[in-house]
């Protein structure tokens, strides 16, 4: 079983052997929405189905959606129904992919885990690496991948999450630790392209996502990630951290990060600065904010 990361070599030694498998492509652009879809179609793996982030892994609509911010995650129930129409079963191994240094596919592993699905790995480097391997792609639209069953159905979660007031009640506690994912500069407040408010949750600690890939477009190594995430956290206990970002999706990277480097799954907090910026009464912080 794979449940954190999966090589492109091993990735195509899982399909030759014929386990039951389900690649899922998450690939998109949070300012041009259909170009994750053109890009599937243009080159992806073979047998591989299309997730869209606001299609399959939001719910920006539905009444029981399971948080708030500009992606609000759909209700367990509901994603679980989205899963079995893709074809997943509960006994399949699943792999996630992107072509954006696992911004978006991080959101779909994370979610499996939430319902309760450990056999989901992240295709380390994505397409790009898949290819620098010599793998082969297809082209076309989506579609369902023969001899899958859609049997999947809920668990257990295996992911936690933290809402807006549980993070609220608990600001400046010792036992909270909130790593925002965003770039340095939405961080300290000095620009903000997404929400209404700019500026960071007081306290936060800033690491970007990106800061755990490698030049390679790979994830750094465990070493690695662990020496720079014991650095950052500067002896607060690794099980403290909530991860946050902009609307809960780029924050994964940071979570996924902190397991490959053995420092345990650490809590989400899935409406992030979209959901926290807008509900009143919430403090904002910023610093170092350049003059006007």
């Amino acid at each position: 079983m794979f449940s954190t990361l999966i090589s492109s070599p091993q990735l195509q030694g899982l399909i030759d052997s014929g386990q039951p498998l389900l690649v899922m492509d998450c690939s998109f652009d949070l300012t041009n929405p259909a170009a994750g879809r053109q890009q599937f179609e243009s080159s992806h793996l073979p047998g591989a189905v299309y997730v869209d982030l606001d299609e399959h892994l939001s719910d920006k609509t539905g009444s029981d959606r399971a948080s708030g911010g500009r992606h609000p995650l759909p209700s367990r129930e509901t994603f679980a129904r989205r899963l079995q129409a893709l074809g997943l079963g509960s006994q399949m191994q699943a792999v996630v992919m992107d072509r954006q240094g696992a911004n978006y596919c991080g959101r779909l592993w994370w979610m499996l885990k939430w319902c309760g699905h450990e056999s989901v790995a992240v295709l380390d480097g994505g397409l790009p690496a898949w290819q620098a391997s010599g793998g082969t792609v297809a082209a076309g639209p989506s579609a369902p991948v023969a001899g899958t069953d859609g049997s999947f159905h809920l668990r257990a979660p295996l992911a936690w999450t933290l809402d807006a007031q549980e993070l609220a009640r608990q600001l400046g506690h010792p036992d909270l630790t909130v790593i925002d994912a965003r770039g340095a500069a939405r961080f300290r407040g000095e620009v903000e392209p997404l929400d209404p408010v700019a500026g960071h949750i007081p306290g936060a600690l800033n690491r970007p996502f990106t800061d755990n890939l490698g030049p390679d477009g790979l994830f750094k190594p465990p070493a690695q990630l662990r020496a720079e995430f014991e650095q950052l956290l500067a002896g607060r206990d690794p099980a403290s951290v909530v991860h946050q970002c902009g609307s809960g999706v780029s924050a994964v990277p940071n979570l996924l990060a902190m397991e490959i480097a053995g420092l345990g799954r650490s809590r989400l907090f899935p409406g992030s600065w979209s959901e926290w910026c807008n509900t009143p009464g919430l403090p904002c912080a910023r610093s170092q904010v350049s003059a006007a």
